[in-house]
């Protein structure tokens, strides 16, 4: 009990020292300090604490290393799975979803909440009775074999990966825009200092007490300017309760630019310009010749007049980013073709974001089609998001940390708890923002357009760009081209909030992509050093090399991640949720049956993990944009059942199910042993 108090009081110091901080840095912000300063000191600040407790937890111990000594209480287990759930998807990227599609992405509150129902019911406690500190151990354990823990460590690697860079990339966002460097590419890799400082030197125990310090960042940095903006903009302070009447406000302002005849020639527009690009996409060589001409002859008349060296950075950039084949540059146009066909329509693209069409019989057979393919989407992805949730290794790890199974249930309600907080929150949000667009942004003069477009148009102009297409000089909703991925990041600024509120957005934004990429990070190396290295290269590896070894390997990911992150491969919501589709289909379904099926073996759980793994890999390869281009696929989209992509899991799942089952009852049936071990498993006592 000694232990559990000295934590309450430490974590108490810190809540109130941080909102200390935080009034600090407002009167410094009255004092006149310049923002750079202010958005520098929220950058240094967080990172330096982070350090401290990073070299405090510092270790060499296996089970400390790996498992943080097997002694977190559920409170602060449920603390650190928040702050390892929410990721830079869900801090910067979840009210973004809902700002752009409506109630459709609401699937993302449900999918990733109601995953850790299927965790607390299928398989948290079980793991923590097994008492490893991979997931792999446990299939190889389980299913008696390395070919099993191989492909588990595999799959490990790859949806870690994938999750990870969606991480790094978020940090490279947000420090960015806090420092004002010209360069998104100089931004990560200074952001990675941050989410190597821990990780690299305490593993778990470090990343554990780190997280819980980085949730209270993350969750008062959230709620604080979500509060105050609904005080603006309504006078009430419980956002979720405002939501409501401004829902109402933004269905009237919807009906209004739907009418605006300036809308209408915009859309007109844009139609006009993807049929340039239908063009050029029928004289690829020539029109590729034609844009590197232009490219540098910006480039050189921007020199000659001795522009500013960011524009001149800008100008060079988008000449680098010119496609070097015809095929290169179809694919890159087919693109931005449907784009521009997305946006060519009323509200930009946008579906009315209370309105949803009723599937009413009545309907015409497009309306019915476009509801059935939306209906069909959203359980899919909802589907996905649960089970995906119950498969992530760097999640499942979590619950090897606390001291008992009753713990390891427990603290799974905790985290429900401290998730929610933000779930609960992000939709509120989304409506806030999305009026503020509509009656404060929308229908300005370009010339008196606000700071906060160019400082973000000079971050990333492919996230947030305008312009003047029919040139009336007001700025139209369909001449805002703003990323999901941003508007979180932007919400103090396009609300006209005092500037230490989007410093304080921006740490925890911070908070929440360093926490989790920590997680992801040391979940890799973890399964390079002691899945691959120790139980299957070289079993009498003394502990310390064991762990010396997984900081080196963190460190070659770590840099592997920041450089496909300053690729900018996909948004940051597509590649957590392909990780999640990729989590599930590879493990949820060996995990799951190896837990309640005693008669799954070795030669079904591999044959379905690869099964399960490879079609959901296979159908994202030949219907995501970005993947059909990076693989080279030439051949037509087809969906199956009007499936995104996002959601190719729905697939992998059953099929992984299915292949385990058949294989297992055509193969020998596990040895005595296995299920002996299944029943340990399955009757777990709560010490």
């Amino acid at each position: 009990m000694s232990f559990r108090r000295r934590l309450h009081g430490l974590y108490l110091g810190y809540t109130v020292c941080f909102l200390l901080f935080l009034l600090g840095m407002g009167l410094l912000e009255r004092w006149g300090v310049p923002h750079q300063y202010i958005g520098f000191i929220f950058l240094a600040a967080p990172l330096v604490i982070y350090a401290i407790v990073g070299v405090l937890g510092r270790t060499t111990d296996p089970s400390e290393y790996y498992v943080a000594g097997r002694r977190v209480p559920a409170l602060y287990n449920g603390m650190a799975v928040g702050a390892d759930w929410l990721s830079a998807a869900s801090f910067i990227g979840l009210a973004g979803t809902l700002y752009l599609s409506g109630y459709g992405g609401l699937a993302f509150v449900m999918g990733w909440t109601g995953g850790f129902v299927l965790v607390a019911l299928l398989l948290a406690p079980y793991l923590r009775k097994f008492g490893q500190f991979t997931i792999p151990d446990f299939l190889g354990t389980r299913y008696q074999g390395q070919l099993p823990r191989f492909i588990g460590l595999v799959a490990t690697i790859l949806c870690s990966f994938v999750y990870v860079v969606a991480q790094i990339y978020g940090v490279g966002l947000i420090t960015t825009r806090l420092t004002s460097i010209a360069s998104f590419e100089i931004g990560i890799f200074l952001g990675l200092g941050g989410v190597l400082v821990c990780s690299f030197l305490g593993g778990m125990r470090a990343i554990t007490w780190t997280q819980v310090a980085q949730y209270i960042v993350l969750i008062v940095a959230y709620l604080v300017p979500v509060i105050w903006l609904s005080v603006n903009q309504t006078g009430v302070p419980v956002p979720q309760w405002a939501y409501g009447e401004q829902l109402r406000a933004v269905s009237q302002a919807e009906a209004r630019l739907e009418a605006d005849p300036g809308e209408q020639e915009v859309i007109r527009l844009l139609r006009d310009q993807a049929r340039v690009l239908e063009y050029k996409i029928a004289h690829a060589e020539a029109a590729l010749q034609a844009d590197r001409e232009k490219a540098w002859r910006e480039v050189d008349a921007l020199k000659r007049s001795r522009a500013a060296q960011y524009e001149i950075q800008a100008a060079e950039r988008s000449m680098a980013q010119i496609p070097a084949t015809p095929a290169q540059a179809v694919a890159q146009w087919q693109t931005e073709r449907q784009d521009l066909l997305s946006r060519a329509r009323p509200l930009a693209g946008m579906p009315e974001h209370a309105a949803q069409f009723d599937g009413n019989p009545d309907g015409t057979p497009a309306e019915q089609a476009r509801y059935d393919a939306s209906r069909r989407n959203f359980l899919a992805l909802v589907f996905c998001l649960m089970v995906g949730t119950a498969g992530l290794p760097h999640i499942l790890m979590r619950f090897y940390t606390t001291p008992s199974v009753r713990e390891a249930r427990a603290s799974v309600g905790w985290s429900l708890f401290f998730i929610v907080l933000l779930y609960m929150t992000a939709p509120a949000l989304a409506v806030l923002i999305k009026y503020q667009i509509f009656t404060h942004v929308v229908g300005t003069r370009f010339d008196a357009l606000p700071a906060w477009i160019a400082n973000w148009s000079r971050v990333d102009p492919g996230l947030l760009s305008v312009s003047d297409i029919n040139h009336d000089g007001v700025l139209q909703l369909g001449e805002l081209h703003i990323g999901s991925d941003i508007l979180v990041l932007a919400m103090p600024e396009i609300a006209g909030l005092p500037y230490v509120l989007t410093g304080l957005v921006a740490a925890g934004g911070l908070a929440a992509a360093l926490s989790t990429a920590d997680g992801l990070l040391l979940t890799i190396s973890n399964a390079l050093s002691h899945d691959f290295y120790y139980r299957m290269v070289s079993p009498r590896a003394i502990s310390s090399r064991r762990v010396m070894l997984s900081k080196l390997l963190l460190l070659l990911v770590a840099l592997c991640a920041a450089w496909v992150a300053s690729q900018k491969p996909a948004n940051i919501l597509f590649l957590v949720s392909a990780a999640f589709s990729l989590a599930a289909s590879a493990f949820f379904p060996a995990l799951v049956l190896g837990v309640f099926w005693t008669r799954a073996n070795r030669w079904g759980a591999v044959a379905g993990m690869l099964s399960g793994l490879g079609v959901t890999f296979w159908y994202m390869v030949t219907t995501h944009p970005w993947l059909r281009g990076l693989f080279g696929v030439q051949s037509p989209v087809r969906l199956w059942w009007d499936i995104d992509p996002i959601s190719a899991g729905i697939f992998g799942v059953p099929v992984g199910f299915a292949v385990i089952t058949v294989v297992s009852l055509l193969t020998p049936p596990p040895p005595a042993e296995v299920r002996e071990f299944v029943q340990r498993l399955r009757y777990p006592r709560y010490d």
